[in-house]
């Protein structure tokens, strides 16, 4: 048997559907790259805002279209958090199969099972092995482990804890083998994921235990961390990263805003003054750390005062990257109810004006690493370009921010490090050429 698997949504989904994958590997069901040639076809769903939830329900209906005599199979988080409702407004998905245990896909896909299968929740920390051996989604060198599922933070705007359930941590000896298992296999960068990584607890081990814990892994190799709510930082993790450079000085905290009356309506503890506070910790321990943070435009209530407040948080925080969003009103969180609304068109002007405000914070913060020597993850070559490479350097997180262009003189092997000398920057994209040995 034949499958094909489309995958939406976070890089969280994607662990799900490589896990998925695994599964359906060792029952001996086989991977396609052409959606005609599956006997099932997964959509491997998100459900957390409105346009992420509508492209996977197009995509079942593409495929419905497309093959009306395959299975098709609805999962992760759309399945999870809808299945009653598009149980009865869906039927062209066969099988409606939900997030809380990616593994149990062989149960939702055979023949005598219901057409919906949603895993029990919550979950607990066994349920959370995922296998270093599995097949991997993401491009050359990297991986993704995932420390944690769901959230506790319960953030007005977010429809998470509903989706993946309430805060459930992997011990830490299960992560070292998983992390074992991928730099065994040649990975280069583990990325370690969760809805808030700050929140990591594992008995009484936190984050900076895990940290110190995979110090003791022998080799080179990246340690990245994404996702951590600025309230939830421990600070002792800065010491860490200064002990051990393995460990990138890269630094994925959402603020929001930076107007304390939409952060308290957020449910948030911060302010601009304790984040501010916050990064001047950060870059006075780590002086090349790397910030990326996310905001929000358009909460209900916020004014143009509000906004003024997050413009002004934003050319002071000096933020390496930044990506903009406008709210989503999503069903079952405390701000579906909140008043007054902002209207769309404002804003998506003001996510505008965030956008092209930070191009050029974001252009000088790079051209700091002009004539540096640094080492570069190398995931592709550019297409009719003899010995032009595209990776990523420590700034770069995969797939959101700007890419290294390396250039070498000789072939490069995919997946590998080299170190670089930075010669140029073009817009957020850093050109840099292979030193030779």
């Amino acid at each position: 048997m034949r499958y094909y698997l489309d995958p939406f949504g976070c890089v969280k989904n994607q662990v799900d559907a490589e896990t998925m994958m695994a599964t359906l590997n060792r029952a001996r069901w086989n991977a396609v790259e052409d959606p005609a040639e599956a006997d099932m076809i997964i959509v491997n769903s998100c459900g957390f805002i409105e346009q992420a939830k509508q492209e996977s329900i197009n995509a079942v209906l593409g495929y419905r279209a497309s093959y009306p005599n395959t299975k098709i199979v609805l999962a992760g988080c759309l399945a999870q958090r809808y299945a009653q409702e598009l149980a009865e407004a869906l039927p062209e998905a066969d099988v409606l199969f939900g997030n809380r245990d990616a593994s149990k896909i062989i149960e939702a896909v055979q023949d005598s099972a219901g057409r919906v299968l949603l895993p029990e929740a919550p979950k607990t920390a066994e349920t959370l092995s995922f296998s270093g051996k599995r097949p991997l989604l993401s491009l050359p060198g990297s991986a993704y482990v995932k420390i944690s599922e769901g959230c506790n933070n319960h953030c007005t705007f977010c429809a998470i804890p509903q989706i993946r359930g309430p805060l459930v941590c992997r011990p830490i000896p299960d992560i070292l083998e998983e992390s074992r298992e991928l730099l065994a296999r040649g990975i280069r960068e583990l990325c370690l994921i969760g809805q808030d990584i700050g929140s990591y607890r594992a008995g009484k081990a936190g984050l900076p235990e895990l940290l110190e814990a995979l110090s003791g892994l022998e080799g080179q190799f990246w340690v990245r961390l994404l996702y951590i709510h600025p309230d939830n930082i421990p600070l002792r993790i800065l010491d860490v990263l200064r002990t051990d450079r393995r460990f990138l000085p890269y630094f994925d905290l959402p603020f929001q805003h930076g107007s304390p009356r939409m952060l308290r309506a957020m449910n948030r503890r911060g302010g601009a003054e304790s984040y501010l506070a916050l990064i001047d910790r950060i870059r006075t321990v780590l002086p090349d750390a790397v910030l990326r943070s996310t905001f929000l435009t358009g909460f209900p209530g916020e004014t143009d005062k509000d906004f003024h407040g997050l413009l002004d948080f934003q050319d002071k925080a000096r933020l390496d990257w930044v990506g903009c969003f406008t709210y989503s009103r999503e069903e079952g969180t405390p701000a579906y109810s909140m008043k007054p609304h902002v209207p769309n068109p404002i804003a998506a002007k003001r996510k505008r004006i965030i956008e092209e405000r930070q191009i050029p914070i974001t252009e000088k913060q790079m051209q700091r690493f002009i004539g540096r020597t640094l080492d570069a993850l190398v995931e592709e070559q550019a297409s009719g370009e003899e010995g032009i490479y595209l990776g990523r350097l420590f700034c770069h997180a995969p797939e959101v921010d700007g890419s290294a262009v390396i250039k070498s003189d000789s072939p490069l092997k995919l997946g590998s490090a080299v170190r670089c000398r930075i010669i140029a920057r073009t817009g957020f994209d850093l050109e840099g050429s292979v030193e030779k040995a």
